[in-house]
């Protein structure tokens, strides 16, 4: 699976693949302490995109696609 390089790539390939099918979609953060590394990954298991990152204002970045993910997730009528 390759990582996408840029940050702005990631967020949108992660929103577009929650939108396009919600019930299937899965959000994953890893974090490793020993490398410092932070991984992301957003999956429906047919399709994949990662972004990982070893900076610290990344984090910020981080918490924002969470919360509009939550956002949309708590908006859908059930």
């Amino acid at each position: 699976m390759p990582y996408l390089s840029s940050w702005d790539e990631f967020a949108k390939a992660a929103q577009l693949l929650y939108l396009a099918e919600p019930s299937k979609c899965r959000f994953v953060m890893k974090y490793r302490h020993s490398d410092g590394k932070l991984v992301l990954k957003c999956t429906d298991n047919s399709v994949c995109v990662m972004y990982a990152t070893q900076h610290s204002a990344d984090i910020k970045k981080v918490e924002k696609l969470s919360t509009q993910l939550m956002r949309h997730m708590a908006s859908k009528d059930k």
